[in-house]
């Protein structure tokens, strides 16, 4: 065993790494180590083991044609690893930057992405952009709970102009509609960029649920989101969530709406007619959770207040018999059971979903 283990150490490979050098974790060149650099091989190891990519499919260091510019690229991606590695079959450019540059400075930020982005016909994605943000409809279903909050808001502008929600939308009192503008708001809340996003990534008849702030669906500042939202989904459900259901770490009342994004055919018909599609939409409310704000538990009781016992499945069984000689078989131990509602509305969403004549 041991003149195997000796052998086997004498086939491995052992990279000595100079002094400030750090050993690439993609290519195995010597590289200087700075905090761009610790950055970039964070990123490398992420790309391979978390997002599956081979590692022959990505380049480090890659150099551009930028017209009489050769920009060198920290790491751009191709389709495939049996893909042409030329500047045209470039889907992915990657820019690594330490924490302390700003991504709106103009030579090493966002704007020097989007020009090496430009210079590539086919690179639909970018560190901090999505060049062709319209174009990334893969997902059949999709199912979130964003980060929601004031606390977060994106102010970033070359993310803002992804979106129709992160524009100022003007309300016509007359006609009780909304209009988009071309102006950009300052700020935006993650979670109604998050339902735009989710949408751009759905397929065309694709559906979404996705836990949503009620402001969303109530306010009325926010009614630009609803006639959007309208617009561009049919709304399959909205499940009204107790106030407790996130505590005891948040209180925000939420609701989780499930929605399918309309096709071009639908939304060019509702357009053509004025009208919108009419349909049913499925409503629930639940009114327990079974905690409390701190997280304690709530468990059922019966009319006289004691709380309700029922035999505990995961217990040991007693065998046993009576006067009679008949043999008796009872769970040792007795469990009480938490008052929760949100296990009962799937089962009736089911039924719901089969007479509306849904099939998936």
């Amino acid at each position: 065993m041991k003149e195997m283990e000796r052998r086997a150490m004498a086939d491995t490979k052992v990279i000595v790494i100079p002094e400030g050098k750090i050993c690439d974790y993609i290519d195995g060149k010597f590289r200087n180590d700075t905090p761009e650099e610790y950055v970039r091989q964070t990123v490398e190891k992420r790309l391979v083991n978390e997002h599956k990519y081979f590692p022959e499919q990505i380049r480090v260091e890659y150099t551009l044609q930028l017209g009489s510019r050769k920009p060198r690229a920290d790491i751009v991606i191709f389709e495939s690893k049996d893909t042409a590695q030329t500047q045209e079959n470039i889907k992915i450019i990657i820019e690594c930057k330490k924490e302390t540059v700003d991504a709106r400075n103009a030579k090493d930020g966002v704007e020097q992405l989007k020009s090496y982005m430009s210079a590539c016909p086919n690179c639909e994605w970018g560190k901090s952009s999505i060049r062709n943000h319209s174009t990334i409809g893969f997902f059949d279903v999709i199912v979130t709970n964003p980060p929601f909050g004031s606390k977060i808001p994106i102010k970033d502008k070359d993310i803002l102009e992804q979106f129709d929600l992160a524009h100022v939308w003007e309300n016509d009192k007359d006609s009780n509609t909304w209009k988009m503008t071309d102006r950009l708001q300052s700020s935006v809340p993650p979670e109604i960029l998050f339902v735009e996003r989710c949408t751009q990534l759905l397929v065309p008849g694709g559906r979404m649920g996705i836990v949503l702030p009620d402001n969303i669906l109530g306010a009325p500042g926010l009614g630009y989101i609803r006639e959007w939202l309208i617009k561009n989904h049919r709304i399959i459900a909205s499940v009204d969530l107790h106030v407790d259901t996130f505590q005891p770490r948040n209180g925000t009342q939420t609701s989780v709406l499930f929605l399918q994004k309309k096709t071009k055919e639908q939304k060019d018909a509702e357009e053509k007619s004025g009208t919108m599609a009419d349909y049913n939409i499925f409503m629930a409310m639940v009114d327990k959770v079974g905690h409390d704000k701190r997280g304690n538990p709530i468990f059922k009781r019966d009319k006289e207040g004691n709380e309700i016992l029922v035999p505990d499945t995961s217990s040991v069984l007693v065998l046993g018999k009576t006067g009679d000689g008949s043999r008796t078989v009872a769970h040792e131990q007795k469990r009480k059971v938490e008052d929760d509602q949100t296990s009962d509305v799937p089962p009736i969403f089911a039924e719901w979903k089969k007479r509306e004549g849904l099939s998936w």
